[in-house]
């Protein structure tokens, strides 16, 4: 497969994830503005920061209002992670490799744009944008089940695989962070005991409150929720999850392209190893933050150096 093909199908997955992600962020969000006992926080601003696009936002606008942040990740192209952005991006990277694509996956990703920009701007208002929010993740779901049941398992498959893993896990690693750490409130220490609601919002926004509540058969606890995404390799959107795909997805491309290779398969090995060996207690002593942002960091550069390796 051609590096530039190769790319975009890489780079299309991560945009439909991304899109998938950022509805299930607007969820938590929406869920925690409208409990009382969370009004002591912005959630707004903490899905901009989750995000990682705060920094656009404020070059934009001099205060968060749940309007402005809504707009802003969903509708906004001038932001290029807001849904509407991540579909749009999504559809031309299909379009340049249409032939690469089952027919399935191109009418999914078409027939989700050519909806997406006939929404209007009262559907994402009130109580209309949790529907707005469902029709995202449905779709995004659809894509998911279309390359899954309709794609050779060949190098196009493994790269598609990649690129929604990575995204993934990332996303994980983002979400959890801002609810432990932004969201945590400061007379609380870090695994404290904190709103049950809030924590019960988030499982329901990443669909793992039947998941957890059959790994762990308890009421919610903060350290429970964060082995489960973190660690458990049972939990479909889990960093260890994501990482087993990961690892085995570039295993299968070195065996594709002569068993070659490079600092992508160390590096994401190494980040595997830590997820598969590691537990939660040791990760909540070394501090919850700092162990989940050392991941995003290191997730900007895997996906660097499998760019370097395979797509360039």
């Amino acid at each position: 497969m051609l590096s530039r093909t190769a790319n975009n199908i890489f780079w299309l997955a991560r945009y439909m994830e991304r899109a998938n992600s950022l509805a299930r962020l607007l969820e938590v969000a929406r869920r925690m503005r409208g409990m009382e006992k969370t009004t002591r926080t912005n959630e707004w601003a903490s899905a901009l920061t989750a995000s990682g696009c705060d920094a656009g936002f404020y070059e934009k606008y001099d205060s968060v209002t749940g309007a402005r942040a809504v707009d802003y990740l969903v509708r906004d192209m001038d932001n290029p992670s807001s849904i509407m952005s991540c579909l749009f991006t999504a559809r031309q990277n299909a379009r340049a490799v249409r032939t690469a694509l089952t027919r399935e996956m191109w009418e999914c990703i078409n027939d989700t744009w050519m909806e997406a920009r006939a929404m209007s701007h009262d559907q994402l208002k009130g109580p209309e944008l949790s529907v707005a929010l469902d029709w995202v993740k449905n779709r995004t779901l659809l894509f998911n089940g279309a390359y899954i049941n309709t794609m050779l398992r060949n190098d196009g498959f493994f790269f598609t695989e990649l690129g929604t893993h990575l995204e993934r896990a990332d996303n994980t690693a983002r979400i959890l962070d801002v609810k432990y750490h932004i969201l945590l409130p400061t007379h609380e220490k870090v695994g404290g005991i904190v709103d049950y609601y809030q924590w019960s919002s988030l499982l329901r926004a990443v669909s793992a409150a039947r998941a957890y509540h059959f790994v762990y058969k308890d009421r919610v606890h903060p350290w429970n929720v964060a082995e489960l995404m973190i660690l458990r390799s049972e939990m479909p959107r889990s960093m260890r999850s994501c990482f087993d795909v990961i690892t085995q997805r570039l295993d299968d491309l070195a065996d594709t392209y002569g068993g070659r290779a490079g600092e992508c398969h160390r590096l994401a090995g190494a980040m595997h190893a830590r997820l598969k060996y590691g537990r939660i207690d040791d990760i909540l002593a070394q501090g919850l933050h700092e162990f989940l942002t050392e991941y995003i960091d290191n997730a900007v550069v895997l996906g660097n150096e499998i760019a370097r390796f395979y797509l360039m």
